[in-house]
Parts: structure tokens; sequence; C-alpha cells
């Protein structure tokens, strides 16, 4: 019956391919199992193309099959018994586990469980690795992106108290005035500062120095004096917006122009009121 006969042979021609493909996915060289398993590499080299006249009585050669496998990380027993299955039409097979095993005792440092070899990780044994190693770096990113954001938090927190300092400092200049001593309220000048750009301002009333420091958009503050502003210094002339008493004094200047000794005291406040602009 040809078709009962041709299927152990097609078993046996899968199995010897199957042996080889593990061989060449896992890179190892037939000459790498010989030396490792003590097995000639001629054999070995049988098993895969399937050369059962070339292969010793089956006995000996479930052996070779068996440490193949094991040096393969495969399950051992597994591919014995295909291989029993595939040459079953060999009449030189042993029935008899008894008469394997006396043909095979356990080789010298071995071990008989199906395990793989440690210096031949599994594929699964790869992914594994490669999980671990994602899984160190993702933790390490948030270690780094929980202290950025802690350092961030305190650095704000350091800076928040000296703004609001700045700020109740900058207050209580604008509500406070800061009359000359020795003056009457009913015969003062008074000078309304307003800063609408950043400027830098050296300011004396009545030649004591009343302002030295750089104002800020959105600076307000009242001045008394008794006879004379001096401004030694104004750094951003069209960041000041100036009223002496009642009377709103022109733009000093440009955008950035800096002005240096600018008095203003009752004789020029006198000369822009109109009433006396045609009675010198």
């Amino acid at each position: 019956m040809p078709d009962q006969e041709a299927q152990p042979h097609s078993e046996l021609a899968s199995f010897g391919e199957e042996l080889r493909r593990e061989r060449e996915i896992r890179g190892i060289s037939l000459k790498e199992i010989a030396d490792a398993t003590k097995i000639s590499k001629r054999f070995l080299d049988a098993i895969e193309r399937n050369d059962h006249k070339t292969l010793p009585a089956p006995v000996f050669t479930r052996g070779f099959v068996r440490e193949y496998a094991r040096y393969l990380g495969l399950n051992s027993e597994e591919m014995v018994n295909r291989y029993n299955y595939a040459a079953s039409g060999d009449d030189r097979i042993e029935q008899s586990d008894h008469l394997d095993r006396l043909a095979h005792p356990p080789m010298a440092g071995s071990d008989l469980r199906d395990r793989p070899r440690k210096d031949i990780p599994p594929p699964y044994a790869r992914v594994d690795r490669n999980v671990y190693v994602l899984i160190v770096i993702v933790v390490a990113l948030i270690g780094i992106s929980t202290w950025a954001l802690r350092h961030r938090r305190e650095a704000k927190n350091d800076v928040e108290p000296e703004r609001a300092t700045s700020t109740r400092r900058t207050m209580v200049r604008q509500m406070v005035p800061i009359p000359p001593s020795g003056t009457t309220t009913s015969n003062v000048l008074r000078l309304t500062v307003e800063a609408v750009g950043n400027s830098w301002v050296i300011l004396d009333a009545d030649g004591r120095n009343v302002i030295n420091e750089e104002l800020r958009s959105g600076y307000r503050n009242v001045i008394e004096a008794k006879d004379s502003f001096h401004f030694r210094t104004i750094g951003n002339a069209a960041g000041l917006q100036l009223t002496l008493n009642e009377f709103r004094i022109p733009s000093l200047g440009q955008e950035g122009e800096v002005l240096r000794d600018r008095t203003f005291d009752r004789a020029w406040l006198e000369q822009q009121q109109p009433e006396n602009r045609n009675h010198p």
C-alpha cells in the first residue's frame, strides 16, 4: 500500500527540516552542537538531511535527537517521539524503552529536565529582557519628570514672596506723599509722578533727594515741595507723565530719550498759567 509507506517518509523529512530551521534561527552551527554534545557532526548532518541510512541504530539515534533538541532549547522528549513516528518504517527501531535507557545513560553534568540552555535563551526570554529594559527606562523618565516639576515649584515659591514684598513696597510709596520738612499744606507745590513706561528717575525736592530708582509702569506718587523740583536724570522721557499742582506738564520727550537737569518751580508754573502769560 504505497500511501501508508509514504507517510513516515514525509514525516521524517519534515522532522529533519524543522531541526535545521530551529538551529539556523538561533544562529548555531553544526560544529558548535557537535563540540558541545560530543555527537559526530556527520550524524547531526544526517539527521537534518533525513539520511536514515547513514544514522546508526535507532536506539542510538534517539539519544542524538534528544541531545540535539535539548541544546536548541526544544522539548527533547517530544522530538524523540516525533523521530520514532517518522522512522517507524525502519525495521531496526527498538520498541523497548529499557534498551534506550541502557544505551543512553545521562551524560555527566547534563540535566535531564527539558529546559532551555542558559547560553541560548529562547525567543520568549529575549522578549522578556526587552520588556524589563523598557520598564527601567519608563521609571527613569518618571523620576526625572517628578524631580523637574518639584524643582520648578520650589523655585516659583521662592520668587513669589520677593515679588509680593516689592509690590507692597511700591504701594506704600504710592500712598504716602513725601513732603519736605517745615512746609505747610497751604503753600506747597505738589508734583504727581506717573510712570506709563519703565524709566530710571533721580528727583530732588527742595534739594533733598526723594526718588533714585527705576520706576516701573503703573507707578504713581504725589510729592510735595516748598520751592522746586529738580530732575537730575530721566532715563525714558516718554515713560513719565507729570502734573504740577493742577497743571499737566506736556510730554518731556521721545521713547528712550534721556533727559538731565530739568527743573519745575513756582516761577515755571506761573509762566504756564494763562492769566500771567500777557503780564510779564
